[in-house]
């Protein structure tokens, strides 16, 4: 037969306390409960386990080794709670994200300064990561939130998993100043995908999910991009559209100035990508949830500077 540990436990707590009054106290039931509990376990041991007098209770030999095992339960409960309790206090506290390089300039820092001042002691851990690590990073419990960007159809993600919607990170182009079609602006205004057909590009290496999204597009306009240069930092691209070389496409938020280059929307497609915050199902960590409030507060602000000021301007 196997010992209910709940059982065990009563009897441990009645030998401790001699009455069954007090082991109702101790575990915040009523005296009737703990009867009806020491009955059960009667039954299920088929013997008497506890003797009840005008003086209390007194345990039978049986009961007095279900108590002893009663005990070793007790002691186990008492620290597994000890080293939970210790564990929590360093997890209350922790928070480790990983992001991608223009989020972890222009959308982490106003969190993490509002995060500082409103919880000194947070311990993070930062790193850079490309989007499509962020789920399975905070999935297999790497992570604590993991930012992340996708173009056109969101991954799915297992239910252990979160996403939060954060912004809307729309597309744009970026020329040099001395282009012709910039020349011809009296004042800045978007240009199509395919008024830069015949333009050497400055393009993200092969095999991202910005660059499938630029190829699909140029072949819906009807052309191929002829590539002048790859590269995997849209600083990079910025800085080589500055000296004339060619023209990118680039999200608003990697936007920076740039010597000898402009930057326009993109009217034609209208393309975008989408950023996300990803967090646990079930997160043992509090300030993950904390910070992704955070995070959407400051997306929010961000789209709305960009509503009232276009591209360019």
């Amino acid at each position: 037969m196997h010992g209910d540990p709940g059982q065990l436990q009563l009897l441990a707590l009645i030998r401790a306390h001699g009455s069954l009054a007090g082991a109702a106290h101790e575990l915040g039931v009523t005296p009737a409960a703990v009867s009806g509990q020491l009955a059960r376990a009667e039954a299920d041991w088929n013997t008497p386990l506890v003797v009840r007098g005008p003086r209390g209770a007194r345990l039978t030999e049986p009961g007095h080794v279900l108590a002893d095992a009663g005990d070793a339960v007790i002691e186990q409960c008492t620290r597994a709670a000890d080293r939970v309790s210790a564990m929590l206090g360093p997890l209350s506290r922790r928070l480790r994200i990983g992001t991608f390089q223009a989020a972890a300039q222009h959308l982490l820092p106003p969190a993490l300064t509002a995060l500082r001042h409103q919880r000194r002691d947070a311990e993070l851990t930062i790193v850079e990561i490309t989007s499509d690590r962020g789920v399975d990073l905070v999935d297999t419990g790497q992570l604590d939130v993991a930012v992340i960007a996708s173009y056109g159809t969101t991954r799915a993600v297992p239910p252990t998993v979160r996403t939060h919607p954060l912004l809307t990170d729309p597309m744009a182009l970026c020329l040099p100043e001395d282009h012709p079609l910039i020349r011809r602006q009296r004042t800045p205004r978007g240009l199509r995908l395919d008024q830069l057909a015949d333009d050497p590009w400055i393009v993200i290496v092969a095999g991202h999910a910005a660059r499938r999204q630029l190829d699909q597009a140029a072949t819906d306009a009807g052309f191929t991009p002829c590539v002048q240069f790859e590269t995997e930092n849209y600083n990079v691209a910025q800085s080589l559209v500055g000296t004339g070389i060619g023209v990118t496409m680039l999200s608003r938020l990697t936007i920076t100035p740039t010597p000898g280059a402009v930057h326009r929307e993109l009217t034609r497609p209208r393309l975008s990508r989408r950023i996300h915050a990803v967090t646990a199902s079930t997160a043992l960590t509090p300030l993950a949830e904390h910070f992704v409030a955070l995070l959407s507060e400051v997306s929010t602000e961000l789209a709305d500077r960009w509503a009232a000021t276009p591209v360019g301007v």
